[in-house]
């Protein structure tokens, strides 16, 4: 039995393989993953060492845990793969007095397929299925990544504590209690990196209208979120502090923050997030 199985081998799934790696919580051997692409599993199993399949039901069938890292739209029949396979597991086990017992919920079943509840995944898995829905987010491809969970009432604190390994290997986890604050999280840290994108984009465009070169002013933008995030992380005081700290009465900084109140930057902020909160919602009740 492989420790944990993919199913889907795009590029979340591939860095989450190769943080485990890197991060030496599992060996190749422990590793299987599932794609249909016959290129993408070369790739794979070149780069990572692992193995490869274009068969989800073994995946299902021969790993004691699963992530399901495939696309919303094919998560139903995914779902009825999985679901079959571990009723085909249970009944050989059944036949062998000796075996292990492995029910629907014998297998844990984390998932990252956006918007697709714990509901929808309990009523095609079974009532027992042990299933943990993630949100994780782009940057855990550079290892910087941000995710939070929520466990089932048929999972355990135990597989609770195996997700967050997982994706600790690739930046930073949480677990919540409850599932509806996943819709909040996808606004902050699953579009985020959008944000951040945009408003750095916004800094250097400025910047080369003010006569810098691009290259240089793209350099400049990024640097400086880099250490203004760092400044923030290591240091005591408050955000508010902070700009203080920055914002000489009369100085430059205090003339763009004003620009930045007058134009209703953080009521900006604020509509943008609670729209994608709400793309959220919907997206799960579709």
């Amino acid at each position: 039995m492989k420790k944990l199985g993919f199913i889907g081998g795009g590029n979340m799934a591939e860095a989450l393989a190769r943080g485990l790696l890197e991060q030496r919580v599992f060996a190749p051997g422990d590793l299987i993953i599932a794609d249909v692409d016959a290129a993408r599993r070369r790739k794979l199993a070149r780069a990572l060492k692992v193995e490869t399949t274009a068969d989800n039901r073994a995946v299902a069938r021969n790993s004691r845990a699963i992530l399901l890292a495939v696309k919303p739209q094919n998560i139903d029949e995914v779902l009825a793969e999985l679901a079959a396979a571990m009723e085909s597991a249970s009944g050989t086990a059944a036949r062998k007095p000796a075996g292990p017992k492995t029910a629907s919920g014998g297998r844990l079943v984390i998932s990252i397929a956006a918007g697709i509840t714990i509901a929808r995944m309990t009523a095609a898995l079974g009532r027992r299925a042990r299933v943990v829905r993630v949100m994780p987010n782009a940057p855990a491809m550079v290892g910087q990544g941000m995710a939070a969970l929520v466990r089932a009432p048929g999972a355990s604190k135990a597989d609770e504590a195996f997700a967050l390994r997982i994706f600790r290997a690739v930046g930073d986890a949480v677990a919540l209690s409850d599932e509806r604050l996943l819709d909040a999280v996808t606004a902050l840290s699953g579009s985020g990196p959008a944000y951040a994108y945009l408003f750095i984009k916004g800094l250097a465009d400025a910047a080369v209208s003010e006569g810098l070169p691009a290259a240089l002013a793209l350099r400049m933008a990024l640097k400086t979120m880099r250490g203004a995030e760092e400044n923030m992380r290591r240091s005591a005081l408050t955000a508010a502090e902070l700009i203080r700290v920055v914002a000489s009465p009369g100085g430059t900084t205090e003339a763009a923050l004003r620009r930045f109140d007058e134009r209703g930057f953080s009521a900006i902020v604020a509509d943008a997030l609670h729209a994608a909160a709400e793309r959220s919602r919907e997206l799960g009740r579709k």
